[in-house]
């Protein structure tokens, strides 16, 4: 079954100089995994091809069933230099969320 990420989790995002910052974290603890595994840095990096011009770095959380996200040269130079709509990456998240995955067929979303 292939769903939008933001039925199993919820996210955050917002500048580091010309890298966006991203959390993502689970609903519930059994769907840390099923994230783990989707999320992948390169996932994430094609998701956002096109904006994300860089690296994309992945650290996990598990103690909160979080995974981070930078995503380098992202912003045109940051915040206080950039001529981007979102200069601080605040979207990212929403853009994140919008993500399909794949998942179990049997996974109760409830």
């Amino acid at each position: 079954m292939r769903i939008q990420l933001a039925k199993l989790a919820h996210a955050r995002s917002g500048d580091k100089g010309d890298a966006a910052n991203c959390g993502v974290i689970a609903y519930k603890e059994e769907w840390y995994p099923i994230l783990r595994d989707a999320l992948t840095a390169e996932r994430v990096q094609k998701h956002f091809a096109g904006v994300c011009m860089g690296e994309v770095e992945r650290y996990e959380l598990p103690n909160i069933w979080a995974l981070n996200f930078v995503l380098h040269n992202t912003l045109g130079g940051g915040g206080t230099v950039s001529l981007k709509l979102d200069a601080q990456g605040k979207t990212i998240a929403s853009a994140m969320l919008l993500m399909e995955i794949d998942v179990p067929d049997t996974l109760q979303l409830s």
